[in-house]
């Protein structure tokens, strides 16, 4: 794989560095996985991202497309796997690519990393790039999918109103005091 997207494969690697904080090898996969989603969405089509897991695989949509956590055009639904779909905003037709287990051969440092055989202390970062970057594409697998319409679409934040135990503006949707009161802050209060 010499290119991800419009970026060398050295190129790539600087951005997730910089992003990311480091090279890591779910984002460099990531990076792979974008660039064949994008190769299979026709040219002009206004498209929005769902991402299957949380660690480092939203990072290379955000990288290399539109489609950010802040504009509303990625969502993380956490199933889990290490899958990405780009689909069309208003039909939802689209592609997913995943990583298909069945197709990593002799892929050893890559099965070791996907499955966790070995913790990270002990895995072989630049053999991990390296396999990662000679197998491309080959480890993936593709499906066109169609995404269901709830999922379509911007979630609006509705009426804004005041909370009446802090004071803070929230979705009026929901209820009558911000979340955080109503005991979902993530904070210990002094």
């Amino acid at each position: 794989m010499d290119k991800i997207c419009t970026y060398s494969f050295q190129e790539y690697l600087r951005m997730v560095e910089s992003f990311h904080g480091s090279e890591s090898p779910g984002l460099i996969l990531g990076g792979i996985m974008v660039d064949y989603a994008l190769s299979e969405i026709p040219e002009g089509v206004l498209f929005d991202a769902i991402c299957e897991t949380k660690p480092c695989l939203p990072d290379a949509i955000q990288l290399l497309t539109p489609c950010t956590f802040g504009n509303g055009w990625l969502k993380v639904i956490n199933l889990g796997r290490f899958a990405i779909s780009l689909y069309e905003k208003k039909e939802g037709k689209g592609v997913r690519i995943f990583l298909d287990p069945s197709k990593l051969g002799e892929r050893s440092e890559i099965r070791n990393w996907l499955y966790k055989l070995k913790s990270k202390s002990e895995q072989d970062q630049d053999r991990l790039i390296a396999e990662m970057r000679v197998a491309g594409r080959s480890v993936l697998g593709m499906r066109t999918v169609v995404v269901k319409p709830q999922h379509l679409g911007k979630t609006s934040r509705g009426a804004i109103t005041d909370c009446k135990i802090c004071g803070e503006p929230y979705p009026e949707r929901d209820g009558t005091v911000c979340r955080a009161c109503g005991g979902e802050s993530p904070y210990i209060e002094k």
